[in-house]
């Protein structure tokens, strides 16, 4: 039976926390995440969960020490933004590599600089080659459900890897909307015990963990590791299809908004796409074709089937809310085109880059940008392709 609710995607986050009820979370401090480790230390502190709070020293021991108790049987998270999230580099190819199932809470925000605390997804994007799986929600609730899903997806044993469950800093973290909570027993039951088949200590089975590996074997482990993520994009969707038994809420790879026989698409991810939809809604009410797709899972990149979401488009516009500085386009945008390339699906694509640092996305550039690519398309208008949308000139 859902519980209806008011919460930050902080506090749904946290919430869904206590009802797992993990065995240890390291955490450090830092905005606009900080209020999830605060939220769980009072929990801890009320006696309504029995996690194991290791308050450490920077962001590095936080995921150092979310190794150790992983490695030693323990199911374990932590959460953290931007900076943080970098100083946790190192350790996050060592979770990956170890393939420790731990789960962070990403709160995205920008990574300096210049310094800035408001969203971005330059954290998750600039982690997004470090072996973990990175789903993203568009709103409160999504925060609060996939992060329930994110241990069934980590633990299964045809995975095996660590998970990121991404949101909006601010946008979605501080902001409160209306709710619809699982009742505790039904996430635990969905979530399950954790019972690992290797750990430090198991005395009938030591383990070596993270140990040197001779050239002979680095190859394999990265084929191994990168097989693992491969067949995590099916255990996301069954770990979806469950949830939606249980919650009556659907989840997939992405979301596709009014796009069954839209000519113009929008891709982007997290809570611009709220904007978006709002932006088709009203266009369409004028008889304009137009849709979105919300792509919740960026890693495992689901390129194939993005590929047969965009084929019957006439133009699509891939936005990111991120710089990669590569001189050719945002993650996003490169990552669908090759997409597109390599199952030979020949439609333009249009790259913008918006948001950075927290510049507001509205319904009006979302217009602007239909109107552009529509031009493009009937008129034959040359569209700047790599362009920022909302820059000062």
């Amino acid at each position: 039976m859902a519980v209806k609710d008011r919460m930050s995607g902080n506090e749904a986050v946290s919430y869904a926390i206590r009802q797992i009820n993990p065995d240890v979370m390291p955490a450090f401090p830092i905005t606009p995440s900080t209020e999830i480790p605060q939220m769980v230390s009072a929990y801890i502190a009320n006696g309504e969960m029995d996690t194991e709070f290791i308050p450490v020293e920077s962001e590095h021991s936080s995921m150092s020490a979310a190794i150790g108790a992983q490695a030693a049987g323990a199911r374990s998270l932590t959460a953290t933004s931007s900076a943080g999230l970098a100083l946790m580099w190192e350790e996050l190819l060592l979770a990956a590599s170890n393939r420790m199932p731990i789960v962070l809470a990403l709160v995205n925000r920008t990574l300096s600089g210049p310094i800035n605390i408001n969203c971005d997804h330059t954290d998750g994007m600039g982690a997004r080659d470090t072996g973990w799986i990175q789903i993203y929600a568009e709103n409160n609730q999504e925060a609060y459900d996939n992060f329930i899903q994110a241990y069934p997806i980590a633990e299964h044993p045809d995975v095996h890897l660590p998970v990121m469950i991404c949101q909006d800093g601010f946008i979605t973290s501080h902001a409160v909307e209306n709710i619809e909570l699982l009742e505790d027993q039904a996430v635990r039951q969905f979530v399950g015990e954790y019972q690992p088949q290797e750990y430090l200590l198991n005395p009938g089975k030591p383990i070596a963990v993270g140990p040197y590996s001779a050239s002979g074997y680095v190859m394999e482990a990265r084929k191994n590791q990168e097989a693992a993520m491969e067949r995590a994009k099916a255990v996301i969707i069954q770990t979806a299809e469950r949830y939606r038994a249980l919650s009556g809420r659907g989840f997939d790879l992405f979301e596709e908004y009014r796009t069954k026989d839209a000519d113009y698409i929008m891709l982007l991810i997290g809570s611009a796409a709220g904007t978006a939809k709002q932006a088709v809604d009203d266009l369409r009410a004028k008889g304009r074709k137009v849709g979105v797709i919300k792509l919740r899972v960026f890693r495992p990149f689901p390129a194939k089937e993005l590929a047969e979401a965009l084929k019957g488009c006439r133009m699509a516009a891939v936005l990111d809310r991120c710089e990669s500085y590569n001189g050719n386009g945002g993650p996003l945008g490169c990552e669908t085109d090759a997409a597109l390339f390599r199952n030979k699906i020949r439609i333009e694509t249009v790259n913008y880059i918006y948001g950075l640092g927290g510049r507001d996305f509205t319904v009006n550039d979302a217009y602007a940008v239909f109107d552009e690519l529509e031009d493009a398309d009937v008129n034959g208008k040359t569209v700047e392709q790599y362009q920022y949308i909302g820059l000062r000139r």
